[in-house]
Formats: structure tokens, sequence, C-alpha cells
């Protein structure tokens, strides 16, 4: 990953040389170790929140399925020419490139937060839509049941009365 890239402006003789104070000077590097301390407390929130969203997603993925397709659109530039993608539910992305080749990324990695992002953000609707076909299946099997469980005790009652009457 490129790091940024901070332009100063050339100056040449003609232009007058700004002199900053020290006082400014040490206000700046005050702000940046600010900044810095603040950054250290995000990324170990980050990392917590992270390691608590995949345990959660390994829960409730675990029964319904054990990959969800990612959209290869969402994807950023960098991964390269990809053809398929999978998210699992211990939050492993699989690739597969044009050319055949398979790579793995660990979406829990700080290295990879961004293509997390773009690949929860693609798979959470997909996640519903498997959690309302399992409610269907679910709902199917209870209306199915119902109406033969009805059925068999009805028989069963009338079986009864049957062996009922002829033990007497």
């Amino acid at each position: 990953m490129a790091k940024p890239v901070v332009e100063m402006p050339i100056l040449d003789e003609k232009q007058e040389r700004k002199q900053i104070s020290l006082q400014e000077v040490l206000e700046s590097i005050k702000n940046v170790a600010d900044d810095i301390g603040q950054i250290s407390e995000l990324t170990s929130e980050e990392k917590l929140l992270t390691t608590q969203f995949f345990v959660a997603l390994f829960k409730l993925m675990q029964p319904l399925t054990t990959a969800i397709q990612v959209s290869v659109s969402v994807l950023p530039a960098e991964t390269g020419a990809i053809t398929q993608a999978f998210v699992d539910p211990t939050g492993h992305l699989s690739l597969t490139h044009k050319d055949g080749r398979m790579e793995i990324k660990n979406l829990q990695e700080e290295k990879n937060r961004e293509l997390m992002m773009a690949v929860v953000s693609d798979i959470l609707p997909k996640f519903k839509s498997l959690t309302s076909a399992q409610k269907r299946k679910v709902e199917n099997r209870i209306k199915f049941l119902t109406t033969l469980t009805k059925e068999l005790q009805k028989i069963s009652e009338a079986f009864s009365v049957v062996v009922s009457s002829t033990q007497k």
C-alpha cells in the first residue's frame, strides 16, 4: 500500500520564506503527538470491534452457509482482476484471479480493513436474504408438520377407540 505523499511548494529565490516561530513548531509537534495517541486508541478499539464482529458473524453464518459470494465489482482495483470472491464465517476472503490463481485474504488483519468494509457492505444484504430463506424453510416445515400431526392425531384417536372397544 502506497504511503501518502505530502507535497511541499518549491520556493525559488524571489519568493519570501516565511519564518515559523519555535512556539508554532512546538504546538504543531504537540498536535501530532495528540493525533498519534488518538490513532493508537482508535486502532485498539477497531481491532476489538473487528474481532467481535467476526465472532458474531461466525455464530450467525455457520448454521446457514459456508460462504457468501462477494460481488467482484465492490473490490478495490488493487486486488487485481478477480473473477470470483467468497467470504467465509471466519472472515477469510477467497479470491479467484482471472489467470486461475487463488488467493486468501484475512479480513481481520489491519492491512485489510478497507477491503473488509467493502466486503461487509456487499454481503450484509445477501446475509439478510439467507436468513429470510431459512425462516421460510422453517415456516414451511412447521406448516407441513402441523397438518401431518393433526391428521395423525385424528387417526391415533380413532385407532385408540377401536383398540379399546375390542379389548372389552
